[in-house]
């Protein structure tokens, strides 16, 4: 439970660092050499990794000390907290790791577009849409995820539905971020390009 919490923690955050270096990167282009240094990428990649190591601490160690029969059934694809136990501290944590990262990526993007519609050529235009388009696919699929497995702990829905909402969360986000992040490298595209056109015609 805290390994799963730990990691998916992580991916929330560091989804803020990389919605913040888009941010610098379209909203200040002059200062990014200078406010995005070796430095201050190793301090923001840090930060994350240990506010995500050190959030769902509280979680696990409520649920290690709960009384549990000899035998346990959990209606679930692994151990997560919500399943065992459906307390207010776990329900604020889960809050506090979706929510509030979402909320800043929200506002680099605000900011983002702000400065895109002041952009008058078209090729500003797509090469700001270029440097958003992976983190933008990446941050859809792994929020919506996330809405249907945890917002729907609080509404009357089928079992099943919970189960299958943790597998998209879980195993399907994970698999699509190098897939997604791979059709930024110009040799993928190329080779897709190649590929396509190929079939095409024959």
């Amino acid at each position: 439970m805290y390994l799963f919490h730990s990691f998916s923690s992580s991916e929330a955050f560091i989804l803020v660092v990389m919605a913040y270096d888009r941010y610098v990167a379209i909203c200040r282009p002059l200062h990014y050499p200078v406010l995005m240094t070796p430095q201050t990428n190793t301090v923001l990649t840090t930060s994350a990794w240990l506010t995500a190591l050190l959030l769902p601490i509280p979680a696990v160690v409520q649920t290690s000390q709960m009384a549990f029969d000899i035998i346990v059934h959990i209606y679930h694809c692994f151990c997560d907290h919500l399943a065992v136990v459906q307390t207010f501290m776990g329900f604020c944590i889960t809050m506090v790791v979706s929510f509030l990262p979402l909320l800043l990526v929200l506002l680099s993007y605000a900011h983002i577009l702000t400065s895109v519609l002041c952009i008058n050529s078209q090729e500003g235009h797509s090469k700001a849409f270029s440097t958003c388009s992976s983190h933008l696919l990446v941050v859809g699929t792994y929020y919506s995820s996330i809405a249907i497995a945890y917002v729907a702990y609080r509404a009357d829905l089928p079992l099943d539905f919970h189960v299958m909402g943790n597998v998209v969360y879980a195993i399907l986000t994970p698999v699509l971020n190098p897939v997604i992040y791979k059709l930024r490298n110009k040799d993928v595209k190329a080779a897709i390009t190649k590929i396509y056109l190929k079939s095409y015609t024959c």
